[in-house]
């Protein structure tokens, strides 16, 4: 039996929901998906802002005079039943069996880290799409991590790295599944880093691990119980170096 994409990639259905390509019982569920989801919330302003952009820059040519009528008499002895698309066949089986099915949900959901990584992406492209990649503008940590106080529990960890060419930009709140989270942002010529401070009490310390998702960069470490996730467009030695500065460098209390 050949394996339907959607089961590799959820995400797929966000496409064939804004697509018009689900039938109004499974696009009602995955807009619940979406209102539960901050990742799937995500990826849909992702792509529907995509699709404005393509149709402001590359608007639609009128077709020519007659072609419509060209093409309906060349069919018309031969019109076939109308059958839906392959892909609303898909997406229709792929919400039965990932919404409606709770033992496939099981099965198929993605793993936590997975659910974290996602939406630390769709953070970090949301915040790239937006006039301005932060909610606190300031190269001063102490301006910085002041302004997370009272946002969170906790402040993140912040230090400076002007000197190594990675001056800090300012900090945001992101949201990992239903938790605000801190997310610090630094410059690297015309890169934008963002450094996302999950909590993860009870975590051991480990090793940076990397990975690329989407085109992007990404570093993950866990460091006395909090996991941070880096994440750029820059290469991976780029990355590296930040990272690495950011472990090693002290904090100026």
């Amino acid at each position: 039996m050949t394996r339907s994409p959607f089961h590799d990639d959820p995400m797929l259905l966000v496409h064939a929901y804004l697509d018009g390509e689900l039938d109004p019982v499974n696009a009602l569920a995955v807009e619940q998906r979406m209102a539960a989801e901050p990742a799937f919330a995500a990826e849909c302003e992702r792509v529907s802002a995509l699709q404005l952009l393509i149709r402001e820059r590359l608007p639609r040519e009128a077709a020519p005079f007659g072609l419509r009528a060209r093409i309906e008499g060349s069919i018309r002895m031969k019109r076939p039943r109308a059958q839906p698309s392959w892909r609303a066949m898909a997406a229709s089986i792929a919400v039965a069996v990932v919404v409606a099915s709770g033992s496939t949900w099981v099965a198929l959901a993605p793993e936590p880290g997975d659910a974290v990584r996602d939406a630390v992406v769709a953070g970090h492209i949301r915040a790239m799409m937006a006039p301005q990649p932060t909610d606190v503008v300031s190269s001063d940590r102490h301006t910085v991590k002041p302004w997370f106080n009272g946002r969170i529990p906790q402040a993140p960890r912040v230090v400076d790295l002007a000197k190594e060419d990675f001056p800090l930009a300012g900090g945001r709140l992101d949201v990992v599944g239903q938790t605000p989270v801190p997310t610090l942002v630094y410059h690297h010529r015309k890169h934008l880093i963002s450094v996302t401070a999950v909590p993860a009490s009870g975590s051991p310390n480990s090793a940076p691990v990397r990975r690329a998702v989407d085109g992007y960069n990404m570093l993950r470490w866990t460091e006395n119980g909090v996991a941070y996730w880096a994440i750029s467009d820059m290469g991976t030695a780029d990355l590296d170096n930040f990272v690495q500065l950011f472990r090693t460098t002290a904090p100026d209390q």
